[in-house]
Formats: structure tokens, C-alpha cells, sequence
């Protein structure tokens, strides 16, 4: 009772409608789809005409197609629009400010690394809480209550390791949570992990699937007995068949997946008939195109998100790099949401170094980000003791970044040899994208 109570307060102190949003939220899981997106295309047209009249890249992109904001009034509407995608808004970063920035509350956020483009946004406040809310309703399928305990086991795109030390204990206390960092994989740190999880005794357990599924795996190797939580949660990768038997057979409960993107604000949650994953509709649109750029209703394609809420940086048919898989069907449990039966793209690999440890994808991720310069990024391991990175340099490149790219891959391992190489552009797959990580070493 007191969790709950200190959690809500919590989030109410940065924004009092934190609570009524997330009651609202919770009530509208069962209303019927038609009537969901019918207010989702109330806020899509609030949104158009926002970014028509208040963002320069969107007024000259309606012009040059001849489309006025009256135009846009369903969500089949949004055909007539451009797709926007993180090169193009890198290249126009001045004209996607709205005129009125100066007097919005908003934070700048880095995304997480899975395109190999670096990319930062922003994202209002309201937003942001938006967001938060529609999570915790998602872990709700699951059984979640607010405030309820929770081990993290991921890195900087669920916010691991980005607070000090003091801010994020602060953190933790207040959501009854505790933080783990997916970057090291070492044994030691999965004793830890480990220990973490039977003193703590999370009610539930969420993570990146690759790490959690190296932690089950050596929980599972070492005989460790471990505590039991309700439910398992991953997100920010693809979750593959192996992980997820692996998973609920080591922790012993259901493993529910989920799906998001912050700066194009799209999420969507498992449930228990593990139908599919509900695509929420408060927070965003998901279009899912086919190859010739058609809206598809089932079957496979690109995804697509209009945010419908930030207005410090509108996202309009903004191309995630993601493929998803939506599905006709309806799903046993009542929700009116659509399924997105799977997330078929991007994943994440974890890369093994000559002393037996895993270094999780992310770690590289959140190096090559912050390094001045580099435009795209890609690391492969073709062998156990050499780590290629492979780097197209941009305006502002500084090749001493190089040498402090590779002292801090030696500090995951004195024995690697890293091989840095400038390149003109990195090779896409057949169906046009590319992993960031690409590990050819079986481990």
C-alpha cells in the first residue's frame, strides 16, 4: 500500500495528471477499437494541423504535395503525407522546431542505437508521462499493480546506468525498483545479478531478451536457485522462441513481450492468451506499409508512428527501421487493440570475448553515440579475439575519438583486438536495413 502511495506521488510531483491519466487509461482496454480510434484520429487531426501551421519542415512538405491539414482526417488519410526518417530530420534539424519551442517544457533524449544512426529528439513533458502511464498499464496485463517491485536487468534505453549513483538510488526507492546494467555480463556480475534477484524477490523481472536470456542461461548452467516472479518483461529487442523457453523455464512464469519506441511514441503489450501484442492507440498511430508503401491491415511490412501528443518535436509517418507483422485476428482476453502478432526486425547480439564473457550490443550502442562525429556505425566479431568497428564519418569527426573507442573495448577485454575502419557506407540487407551488431562466433 505504502509502494503504491510513494509511487504515485512520485510521479504526480512532476505531473499532477500523472494518476487520472493512468485510471483513464486503464478503463479504456475494454472499450471497443472503433470507438479507440475514433478519438485517435481526434488527436491525429489536432497534431496535422499543428505541424502544418507551427513546424517549418511540415508546412513546405504540405505545400509540395498540395495537402492542407483539412485533408488528413483518418488515419488512411496519412498516405497522402511523406515518410520521415532520422536522416532526413539530422539533415532538417532546424526546421522541425516548432516556432513556439521557447515556451514548452521538454528534454532531449538520445535513442538507443539499434539503426546504427545516431539520433537525438526531444520529448515533451506531458508526453513523457503519457508515455510512462501507458507502460504500466501494459504490465498490467500481466498482473502489475503500481509501485509493485521490480529487478531491471538493460542499459541506457530503458534509463540504466545514465543517473549518478545517489539519483538513481533516489530512483529506485521511489519505484521500488533496482537498476542492473546489461553491459556486464562477467560472471561476477551475474553472481551479483543473481543475489540481486533472491534478496529483492521482484515481483517482476524486465530486460533486454538477449540479457535476460544469458543471465537464465547461466542461472540455469550454475544450478542457481533462483526466486520465482509473476511474469517476465522484455522489450527493446526481438524476442526469439529459444529466449522466451529458456526464460520461463529457468524463472518459472510466463514471459510477456513488449514493443516500443519512444520518440515516435508507439507501444504495444502482451497479454496472457499470448495472442500478439496490443497496439496502444492513445499515444500514437502505427501504419504498417508494404514494399510499394501501401497501408496494409494484416501481414508483414515497415512501421511507421505519428506521435499524438509531442509537440515539442511532432513525428508524422516516421520510419521506425523496424518490420512488425499485424494479425486480423481479435484476441481471447476482450482488449479492443489490434495485434501486432510480431516484431520481425532489429535485434540486438550479445559478443563473446576470449575470456568466456558476454558483452551485451547495447554497451558498443551507447559508446558509438556519444562519439563526435560518426554518422553510422556497425561492429562485427568474426572471430573470438577480434572486434571490428566499422565507422562512416560525418562533419565533425575527430579521429582521437578512435583510440578512446578502442580503451574502453579493451576495458571490457584486455584481449580483444579491436579493428577500427573508416568506411563510405555500410552494407544494408536485401530487405534494405542493417544490424548495428553482428556477432559470427557461436558461443
Amino acid at each position: 500500500m505504502w509502494n503504491q502511495l510513494l509511487f504515485v506521488a512520485a510521479h504526480e510531483w512532476g505531473n499532477r495528471h500523472f494518476y487520472p491519466l493512468y485510471r483513464q487509461l486503464v478503463r479504456n482496454q475494454w472499450r471497443p477499437y472503433a470507438e479507440l480510434k475514433a478519438e485517435q484520429e481526434k488527436a491525429l487531426r489536432l497534431m496535422v494541423r499543428f505541424a502544418y501551421e507551427n513546424v517549418p519542415y511540415y508546412h513546405t512538405a504540405f505545400r509540395q504535395r498540395n495537402v492542407q491539414p483539412d485533408d488528413i482526417r483518418v488515419i488512411e488519410d496519412l498516405v497522402k503525407l511523406p515518410v520521415i526518417t532520422k536522416q532526413i530530420i539530422n539533415q532538417h534539424w532546424e526546421h522541425f522546431k516548432p516556432r513556439n519551442l521557447d515556451r514548452m517544457k521538454y528534454t532531449e533524449n538520445a535513442t538507443g542505437g539499434t539503426s546504427g544512426t545516431p539520433f537525438t529528439y526531444r520529448l515533451g513533458n506531458y508526453d513523457r508521462f503519457f508515455s510512462a502511464a501507458l507502460t504500466y498499464r501494459g504490465w498490467g496485463y500481466a498482473g502489475y499493480q503500481l509501485g509493485d517491485r521490480m529487478m531491471m536487468l538493460a542499459g541506457a534505453s530503458l534509463d540504466v546506468g545514465k543517473k549518478s549513483r545517489a539519483a538513481a538510488r533516489f530512483e529506485e526507492t521511489l519505484r521500488n525498483i533496482k537498476k542492473r546494467s546489461s553491459f556486464d555480463m562477467s560472471d561476477e556480475a551475474l553472481q551479483t545479478y543473481a543475489h540481486t534477484v533472491n534478496s529483492f524477490k521482484p515481483k517482476f523481472v524486465r530486460g533486454y531478451p538477449s540479457a535476460l536470456h544469458v543471465f537464465a542461461q547461466w542461472i540455469e548452467d550454475n544450478g542457481i536457485n533462483i526466486h520465482v516472479p509473476k511474469a517476465v518483461f522484455t522489450t527493446s529487442e526481438k524476442l526469439f522462441p529459444r529466449m522466451r523457453r529458456t526464460m520461463e523455464s529457468v524463472f518459472g512464469c510466463d514471459v510477456y513481450d513488449g514493443y516500443g519506441l519512444n520518440d515516435g511514441g508507439l507501444s504495444s503489450y502482451e497479454c496472457a492468451e499470448h495472442c500478439g501484442m496490443h497496439v496502444d492507440t492513445e499515444r500514437s498511430v502505427m501504419e504498417i506499409i508494404d514494399e510499394n508503401g501501401h497501408q496494409i491491415d494484416e501481414g508483414e511490412g515497415s512501421i511507421l508512428a505519428t506521435a499524438l501528443h509531442n509537440y515539442a518535436m511532432p513525428f508524422i509517418r516516421y520510419d521506425t527501421e523496424d518490420i512488425g507483422a499485424l494479425t486480423a485476428d481479435s484476441c481471447p482476453c476482450g482488449r479492443g487493440y489490434r495485434l501486432l502478432r510480431e516484431l520481425v526486425g532489429k535485434s540486438v547480439d550479445v559478443l563473446i570475448t576470449p575470456e568466456g564473457t558476454h558483452v551485451h550490443g547495447w554497451f558498443f550502442a551507447l559508446l558509438l553515440e556519444h562519439a563526435k562525429g560518426v554518422k553510422e556505425y556497425q561492429v562485427v566479431q568474426d572471430t573470438i579475439d577480434t572486434v571490428t568497428i566499422r565507422i562512416v564519418p560525418d562533419v565533425g569527426f575527430d579521429s582521437h575519438e578512435m583510440d578512446v573507442i578502442r580503451k574502453h573495448v579493451h576495458e571490457r577485454s584486455p584481449e580483444w583486438h579491436v579493428e577500427l575502419v573508416l568506411v563510405d557506407h555500410i552494407d544494408r540487407t536485401q530487405a534494405g536495413k542493417y544490424k548495428y551488431i553482428v556477432n559470427r562466433v557461436t558461443s
